[in-house]
């Protein structure tokens, strides 16, 4: 099938095809595909400008018919052997490369689309109340984030200071964070955008829509807590969101569509969808090289057309490069939550790790990985490439400020 030599189960072959942006050392960051352990070059290999620049924006933002053209036109060169010696030169070993962030992120949205993950939320936040809040199951629940602080995969992620408050405390507190989590997502990056005062309807997803990439929505449960009454996240969300270096387009996914759980009640007109608009994804979560978690994107309430139709409700634009998260992807058995204060009962049940330390939120030089795969054709499976970052110590002493290099809290 291809004259490369790829293993027959790998995730990263030529039914995949992943775009990143990369750079040898010394050298300015070009657009690439990654097929298998390497690399190709999309600028020399196709000798197109357009793969020169150091993000996808400029191709994202052609259009459907041409990214159809690309990946088609990459495909042949790979698979065709009477292509072998021109495209070779171009191919570069994946693990003398550095990776960059793939795309310039213009907007960022965090929806919050499990209803496994939002019912568990629920009760450990309200005991003894309705776990869903009255408009769950109407519409995609979301949140503007900062754009400015979504970092590439391997970027380290500084603990963040802020105000918190203990139930038991008469006033608030200042300093780092007690309660750092994790939340393992799926992000929806928009190829093309929209004018504003035109929402952007279910059946326009596939449209817009350039890929999908791995997400870390890092959270400070306390900061959070405190800070979003009565408007929802801020400093506990906004320090850092990571995501993996390769986005895989949805033409990579054919295999992967299937249908989303059961609505009810039947959602509005605008949000209406029907057949397989939901995508069989499989995450697995592992701290300090443990496993700990494995959640079915596949069991998402609300699916990544509902997602941006919702999105653009209202009129909002979208643009090359904006972002939207799916919310912590959480499945219905104990094992499969994406975030610690699930697996965890909000810290009162801390996990045991095989090496014998316990965690209940995560500690300084903790490193969490989030992977993921999809069904491929042929019933093979595809990487979703892998999203990593470590825990730093904060930053300032207890008021903020600063400290001179080489001092810790």
């Amino acid at each position: 099938m291809t004259w490369l030599d790829l293993p027959p189960d790998g995730l990263f072959g030529i039914d995949n095809l992943p775009y990143g942006v990369f750079s040898p050392s010394g050298d300015a960051p070009r657009v690439g595909v990654r097929v298998g352990e390497q690399v190709l070059d999309l600028a020399a290999a196709l000798d197109d400008p357009v793969f020169a620049r150091p993000s996808l924006n400029a191709f994202m933002t052609q259009g459907r018919t041409r990214w159809t053209q690309v990946r088609a036109r990459v495909t042949e060169l790979l698979t065709d052997g009477r292509h072998q010696r021109a495209t070779a030169p171009h191919l570069h070993r994946l693990e003398d490369m550095r990776l960059h962030l793939p795309f310039e992120v213009a907007d960022y949205v965090d929806f919050y689309a499990s209803e496994h993950h939002a019912t568990n939320l629920g009760r450990l936040f309200r005991p003894g109340g309705d776990p869903l809040t009255p408009n769950w199951k109407h519409l995609p629940i979301g949140y503007h984030g900062r754009a400015g602080t979504v970092v590439v995969s391997g970027t380290p992620v500084v603990r963040p200071r802020g105000q918190r408050k203990s139930p038991e405390a008469a006033s608030p507190e200042f300093g780092p964070t007690r309660r750092l989590d994790i939340e393992a997502e799926v992000g929806f990056v928009v190829g093309t955008g929209s004018r504003q005062g035109e929402p952007v309807s279910v059946a326009d997803f596939r449209e817009r829509v350039f890929g999908v990439c791995l997400v870390n929505d890092w959270s400070a449960r306390d900061l959070q807590a405190w800070e979003y009454v009565p408007l929802g996240p801020f400093l506990g969300k906004s320090f850092a969101t990571s995501v993996s270096a390769w986005v895989v387009p949805l033409d990579a996914l054919d295999a992967a569509w299937t249908s989303p759980p059961a609505r009810d009640p039947e959602p509005l007109p605008y949000l209406a969808d029907t057949g397989k608009q939901g995508l069989d994804l499989n995450l697995d979560v592992h701290l300090n090289g443990h496993l700990i978690s494995s959640p079915p994107f596949a069991s998402m309430y609300w699916t990544g057309a509902q997602m941006l139709a919702h999105m653009t409700a209202n009129g909002a634009s979208t643009r090359t490069g904006d972002l939207y998260a799916s919310g912590t992807v959480s499945g219905p058995h104990a094992d499969e939550c994406g975030s610690l204060i699930e697996l965890t009962a909000g810290g009162a049940k801390p996990l045991v790790l095989p090496d014998g330390s316990t965690r209940a939120f995560l500690e300084d030089g903790d490193e969490v990985t989030v992977n993921g795969t999809a069904p491929g054709p042929r019933g093979g499976r595809i990487g979703l490439g892998e999203v990593t970052g470590r825990i730093r110590p904060a930053l300032g002493d207890a008021n903020g400020r600063i400290l001179p290099a080489g001092h810790e809290s």
